[in-house]
């Protein structure tokens, strides 16, 4: 009997793992790191793969494995099915009256170093049971391919299966380093931010404002203000400005806390964005995400960020 016609044979389910981990990791060491496997037998297991299939799954270079197009059919297969289970397994965690299981979550850098890791052990203090992975990436993760369970974004989903939660009005304003302060001085009108040292956003920033550089424009009227310093990302910014480089507009939510900075012309108030709480319509009764959405509106409510 020819092997390769017999699909249920060949792509029985511990195959089908390992060639997952493969085609995530991009390399039969990294896979077999993931796996607890030697690189050797993983790279066995893909060779009789291969062979029953009768098809190269990876093109093979230097710097690591490429998926053939063959081997892109089967992994958009496994993904499909490692996205099923995944939702099949949260359905049943959540089947328990205490939350309790894994729960994945990613947000911006900035918004996850500076506002949400100095709450979450508030979190953790409350629900033990949930196992909590923070997944900081100025990048979005498809949420709907599970690549988080839950994500807290600064811009609305564009996708019609993912359920969105409007959480907090983030306002920019303008800060300086008291040393800054005290070695420049106190601008006290827009029209002195020529004479200062300005930190703002770099060529290829991708901020959730439309106006991203209004600090360099504000009060300028036709003339051409210039940056000491640009910084690619905002949490770059709101370190250079604590660093005393110079003047910077950071939102809000990063400021509560921050004792080491003043407040520069408390009544200008740059543009704004709004952040959502985002999972997907498959979880929608999920206790482990019901239960940190509700911590998030109240940390949020005594923090007395504004919410709309």
């Amino acid at each position: 009997m020819d092997r390769r016609n017999d699909g249920l044979g060949i792509l029985d389910w511990d195959k089908l793992r390992i060639f997952h981990a493969v085609a995530e990791a991009g390399s039969f060491t990294r896979a077999g790191e993931t796996l607890n496997l030697s690189q050797s037998a993983v790279s066995r297991q893909i060779a009789t793969l291969e062979d029953s299939l009768g098809v190269s799954l990876f093109h093979r270079h230097a710097r690591g494995l490429l998926l053939s197009e063959q081997g892109e059919l089967l992994d958009r297969t496994t993904r499909e099915m490692y996205t099923k289970l995944s939702f099949t397994t949260a359905r049943i965690m959540d089947t328990r009256e205490r939350p309790w299981g894994p729960l994945r979550i990613t947000t911006t850098v900035a918004y996850g170093s500076i506002w949400l890791t100095r709450r979450i052990k508030e979190f953790l203090e409350e629900y033990p049971d949930i196992q909590v992975s923070l997944v900081l990436s100025d990048d979005e993760l498809d949420i709907s391919m599970r690549q988080a369970d839950v994500a807290i974004r600064v811009r609305p989903p564009t996708q019609p299966d993912l359920i969105q939660r409007h959480l907090t009005k983030v306002k920019y304003r303008i800060y300086a380093a008291p040393q800054y302060i005290k070695q420049y001085g106190m601008p006290r009108t827009v029209e002195e931010l020529d004479d200062h040292h300005l930190v703002v956003y770099g060529e290829a920033a991708t901020p959730p404002v439309e106006n991203l550089n209004w600090l360099l424009e504000v009060g300028a009227g036709e003339k051409k203000r210039h940056a000491i310093l640009r910084v690619n990302n905002i949490y770059g910014i709101y370190r250079a400005v604590r660093s005393g480089i110079g003047i910077g507009a950071l939102p809000d939510y990063m400021t509560g806390h921050a004792e080491d900075l003043v407040q520069v012309m408390p009544d200008i108030e740059g543009p704004g964005f709004s952040t959502y709480f985002v999972y997907p319509e498959e979880l929608r009764n999920s206790k482990r995400i019901g239960v940190f959405r509700d911590f998030l509106v109240n940390r949020i409510r005594q923090d007395a960020l504004p919410t709309a």
